[in-house]
């Protein structure tokens, strides 16, 4: 009769089983959960330190300006590159607009500093002195003493072009800055930064202004050289905001480039490097 008897014995066993799947599995979900919570502490510390670095250079920044923002977005919107954006639709998050309006409140502000320092100088004089303290170069001058060249917050576009880009747009990034002051401290505050970087420049005698184009070309023909020969490398960027790489040729010297956001543009810039290069007489770099 006992041979009859069904096994009783298999159903704890199947039973401790079960439990200690159970147990393998909340032991696991805990693990899991331990790394997670680990995981978001040490994005946590990640986050809090680069928002501690951007911070810090920030103020830096802030320090060589000579201004503290009270909008801090508006100094990071002046040194970003729209290449930096991650949406093309934000580009009122980059250095544009603000190279807007600082290029009038530029102007304004160089405008009634001539006026008050030159009583004698007719309107002729006057707005020759302000197209040569306004130009590009001579912001360009300004953000290189300020140590802005570092700063411009570029995408990936890679290390040559990239150094080729910052020094591009480097006179577009003082005139951002010049906006971005103004409007977070007004005028006065727009006022004192263009004095403390254009009084000593004003004063200085005014350079003769002639197209770096038109020096090279003359000083190549003093030398017997041909007329100098302007070709496109590069063209990038969107269509509504194109950037051109173009370099100028001349027998017997290396190529100069040049970038800008016309072919123009960017052939005025091909000219200046090799005028500086070659130290040219009568470049507006003397």
């Amino acid at each position: 009769m006992s041979d009859d008897l069904p096994d009783i014995t298999t159903a704890p066993i199947l039973g401790e089983a079960s439990l200690a799947s159970d147990q393998v599995r909340e032991d696991k979900a805990k693990v899991a959960k331990k790394k997670r919570s680990k995981s978001k502490a040490k994005a946590k510390e990640r986050a809090k330190a680069a928002s501690k670095a951007a911070n810090e250079a920030t103020a830096a920044i802030e320090a060589r300006i000579g201004h503290q923002f009270a909008d801090p977005s508006l100094l990071i919107a002046a040194i970003t590159h729209v290449s930096a954006l991650k949406s093309s639709h934000k580009r009122g998050e980059s250095y544009q607009r603000l190279e807007f309006l600082g290029d009038h409140v530029l102007g304004l502000i160089v405008s009634d500093m001539l006026y008050r320092a030159f009583p004698n100088a007719d309107e002729g004089e006057l707005s020759k002195r302000l197209a040569d303290l306004v130009r590009k170069e001579s912001c360009a001058e300004v953000a290189k003493s300020l140590d802005l060249l570092d700063d411009i917050k570029l995408g990936a576009v890679g290390v040559g072009a990239g150094a080729r880009l910052r020094k591009s747009v480097l006179g577009d990034i003082c005139e951002a800055v010049i906006g971005a002051v103004f409007l977070d401290g007004g005028y006065p505050a727009a006022a004192e930064f263009v004095t403390r970087n254009w009084t000593e420049r004003m004063q200085k005698p005014r350079r003769p202004l002639r197209d770096p184009k038109t020096v090279l070309q003359e000083w190549a023909q003093g030398k017997g050289l041909p007329t100098p020969v302007y070709r496109e490398v590069e063209r990038t960027g969107p269509h509504h905001d194109p950037q051109f790489r173009v370099a100028v040729d001349l027998p017997g010297l290396a190529p100069a480039e040049g970038i800008g956001g016309s072919k123009r543009a960017a052939e005025k810039v091909a000219a200046s490097v090799m005028i500086e290069r070659e130290g040219v007489a009568g470049s507006a770099n003397e």
